[in-house]
């Protein structure tokens, strides 16, 4: 009867935990890369803005740059 059992119906929320039990569902799994995906996105862009940032200054040769007017 154990083959069979799918056959005859049943609980089929505690099959599905039997039988995934452990396993990340296909939901889960989506949602997890998404936010790995996003981060590694937001680090590379922190990067980017720090090396325009450090060449901005570079270009001043430590005077002060910007849209400010200087006197």
């Amino acid at each position: 009867m154990g083959r069979l059992s799918w056959l005859f119906g049943g609980n089929d929320h505690q099959l599905a935990a039997e039988r995934y039990a452990g396993r990340e569902s296909a939901s889960d799994e989506a949602a997890r890369k998404r936010r790995e995906r996003h981060q590694t996105k937001a680090a590379k862009a922190a990067r980017q803005g720090q090396r325009w940032e450090d060449s901005d200054r570079q270009r001043g040769n430590g005077k002060p740059t910007g849209w400010f007017r200087s006197t």
